[in-house]
């Protein structure tokens, strides 16, 4: 789906903000290496352009919609084992990042430009067209101070586990139809600027979550 279709979606809808994070592929594994071969990544290469186009986007979204977009990218450590896939969003990137790097430096990368760390669908997903990715939840002893949120619900899924270790919390990634805009999604109670929303998340108070239904 074209990045200003998915603008024109969510604007015409009514949403306030919304965060564009196409995917960032490791090159280490053979899933990964397929996803360079067929250019379904963003890469360091098309990185530019990929920011000049979302800052089109916002510029448009906001005359257009009032609806602020915000940057972002989604880290996928993509391999057979769900026990070793992780997908990260990072909310409010200016650099690229490689997927391919060590999740430690990933997360520093991540902090030296301030962008929100998002642990994405953590736990076990329903649908058969999702792939389960584990690691960071198997790890979270380990990640968690480096994790801002944790995606709490995806699409039709909650997981409750995120819940149940009062872990701060966000819904929802994972927009690639029309029809995932019927879906978990993320209320704040925050002024609508990229500064606002980081500390709401961060602090996750005035967060909750909702089942879109239109």
């Amino acid at each position: 789906m074209e990045m200003k279709e998915v603008v024109d979606i969510f604007g015409q809808a009514g949403f306030d903000a919304i965060s564009i994070t196409d995917h960032v592929v490791n090159g280490d594994s053979s899933i990964g290496k397929l996803a360079h071969g067929f250019n379904y990544t963003i890469t360091e290469d098309n990185f530019g352009d990929y920011m000049k186009e979302i800052e089109h986007e916002k510029e448009r979204a906001w005359s257009k919609y009032g609806m602020l977009v915000i940057p972002g990218v989604e880290i996928s450590k993509n391999y057979i084992s769900s026990d070793l896939s992780a997908h990260i969003l990072l909310v409010g990137i200016k650099d690229f990042v490689s997927a391919s790097l060590e999740y430690e430096t990933i997360f520093s990368q991540a902090k030296k430009q301030d962008a929100l760390v998002v642990a994405c669908h953590p736990h076990h997903m329903s649908s058969k067209s999702s792939k389960d990715t584990f690691y960071l939840w198997n790890n979270r002893e380990r990640f968690a101070k480096h994790i801002d949120a944790w995606e709490i619900a995806n699409r039709d899924d909650v997981f409750n586990v995120v819940s149940l270790k009062k872990y701060p919390y966000i819904a929802n990634s994972d927009f690639h139809k029309s029809r995932h805009l019927y879906s978990w999604k993320t209320l704040l109670n925050c002024e609508k600027d990229l500064t606002s929303i980081k500390q709401c998340i961060r602090h996750n108070k005035g967060v909750a979550i909702t089942l879109f239904r239109n």
